[in-house]
């Protein structure tokens, strides 16, 4: 990216002239009409225009900063070796570049850091190797299990078409028809839904990855991140609703103000590995991203800890342009088979080619800390050329004689995964969609518990009974008391379908209505 270096402070213009009227347009005569060689004008509005990309789908409001990840050069008492050859793990102290985007999911870029909603967790590794991007959020699990079913999932979540309201009955009418999802909302609609600030939460890949080792051996893994300094802190839902009143920006404002004043949020980078077969043994297929693993049997293993000690200095330049993807893997890590995976493995990327342009890979906060050299050129608002400094200028395209790239020697043996089963559609052969919701509702505190019904209830009062009726279901399946304690909740709840969104946004309608003062016109 173009800076100035100058000391001079004059204004100028992008093609660097210097502005001596910031103030007045050119007119003929103080009142006008303008003259359409505006041109300081005319530059000035067009860029202005234009100073906003689509916002994200999903994940646009966010805050990002800067930091480093430190290997412990271990995977618990073992030797990170044995599992990965990733470089970024291999020594003890190792310090690996790193930028975070924190992120509610459903709502707009403006909207209040307080509202129940997962939080992305994204984080941009500047390894040696290139870079590597895990992407992931608070929860350590997720709604769906197949990725056909994540555009209707987020239309489901989203404001109503026609009314541009907020409207619960939308998201249950989607998850009572999708029992998978039994386990997230129990987590999403307990404290858990609304975490304190982006420093005191966990982060999670959710999805299930690869590690493999220099002789192309493979495991499973799930990554985790656990905060190191303060711990994790939730919110009960009044207490965001005061909070929502006087700052709806408290999370950006809060991690911003910590690296400011040196007290850098620290997390501890730990994971759980698992043999890669289907372990016919357990209730549950391990790709499912709708479950968790059992930590006695597959312990949290730390393998490193990350500090952010820097802001950014420009948010839309690096945090609103920062771009991430599941597919962006180094030398010893891999994909899984998981299916939600390999569809985000996709959608990612493809995203950012739409959102930020063809060369988002440029920009400085996406582009890699190591040598970049690819055939690929020009495209929209290409910086530079990817070239090797010994390339031929002529020679964009491999294999050639004539000065051209070359392929790099292979670090290690290639894992191979072997598959011989039927092209099919069908879900995993093991759903057991409710278990560990009820283990997970158990494993709450009672505190916990009673809100997590008092916001299910909050909720479920003004969607149609049939709807109400299946999460009443799916819950029993989880656990005979959870499910009894949202059925009487409800059935003691004052149910009124005739007006639009959650009971709380017509409550705060009818406030304001009642509440206004009268005044004359002007």
């Amino acid at each position: 990216m173009a800076t100035n270096n100058n000391d001079d402070m004059t204004l100028t213009n992008r093609q660097g002239h210097p502005i001596t009227d910031n103030q007045n347009i050119r007119t003929i005569g103080s009142r006008g009409p303008s003259t359409l060689e505006n041109y300081h004008f005319i530059e000035k509005i067009s860029h202005f225009d234009r100073e906003r990309v689509p916002e994200r789908v999903v994940h646009a409001r966010g805050a990002g900063a800067y930091g480093y990840f430190e290997s412990y050069g271990r995977a618990g008492d073992e030797p990170v070796s044995k599992y990965t050859r990733a470089k970024l793990f291999q020594e003890a102290g190792k310090r690996t570049p790193v930028f975070v985007r924190f992120s509610t999911v459903t709502n707009g870029a403006h909207s209040p850091e307080t509202l129940r909603d997962p939080r992305g967790f994204a984080v941009k590794f500047y390894t040696e190797d290139g870079n590597w991007d895990l992407v992931g959020n608070n929860l350590k699990i997720f709604f769906i299990r197949d990725p056909l079913k994540f555009p209707d999932m987020v239309h489901a979540f989203k404001v109503d078409p026609v009314t541009n309201l907020s409207n619960p009955e939308r998201m249950f009418d989607f998850l009572s028809c999708s029992p998978e999802a039994t386990h997230m909302v129990t987590f999403l609609f307990s404290p858990w839904g609304i975490p304190a600030n982006y420093r005191q939460m966990q982060g999670s890949g959710v999805n299930t990855y690869k590690w493999v080792n220099k002789d192309g051996e493979a495991m499973l893994v799930k990554y985790h991140w656990e905060p190191l300094k303060h711990g994790i802190k939730n919110l009960l839902q009044n207490e965001a609703d005061a909070i929502q009143g006087m700052n709806t920006s408290h999370a950006t404002q809060d991690l911003y103000e910590a690296i400011e004043r040196g007290d850098y949020p620290e997390w501890e980078l730990r994971v759980q590995l698992m043999s890669d077969d289907e372990h016919a043994e357990l209730d549950y297929d391990p790709l499912d991203p709708t479950k968790l693993w059992d930590e006695d049997k597959f312990p949290f293993l730390p393998v490193g800890k990350m500090v952010l000690d820097r802001n950014p200095e420009n948010y839309f330049a690096e945090v609103e342009q920062a771009a991430f993807g599941t597919g962006v893997l180094v030398d010893g890590l891999d994909f899984s088979d998981d299916k939600l995976l390999q569809g985000r493995t996709f959608s990612y990327s493809d995203t950012q080619r739409y959102r930020v342009g063809t060369n988002y890979l440029q920009l400085p906060v996406n582009a890699p800390h190591a040598p970049v050299a690819t055939n690929q050129r020009d495209g929209q608002m290409a910086i530079v050329v990817d070239r090797a400094s010994g390339q031929s200028p002529h020679v964009n395209y491999e294999p050639s004689s004539l000065g051209g790239l070359k392929e790099a020697a292979p670090s290690g043996k290639e894992h191979q995964p072997a598959y011989n089963a039927k092209l099919v559609r069908q879900k995993l052969e093991r759903p057991n969609d409710f278990k560990q919701a009820g283990e997970t509702y158990r494993k709450l505190e009672d505190w916990e518990r009673d809100e997590l019904i008092s916001n299910l209830v909050d909720a479920l009062k003004i969607c149609q009974p049939q709807i109400g009726e299946r999460m009443i279901g799916y819950f029993a399946q989880a656990d005979p008391d959870y499910g009894k304690r949202v059925a009487e909740g409800l059935a003691n709840a004052k149910v009124d379908t005739s007006h639009l969104g959650s009971a709380s946004l017509r409550e705060g309608a009818e406030i304001a209505e009642h509440s206004g003062h009268k005044t004359d016109g002007y």
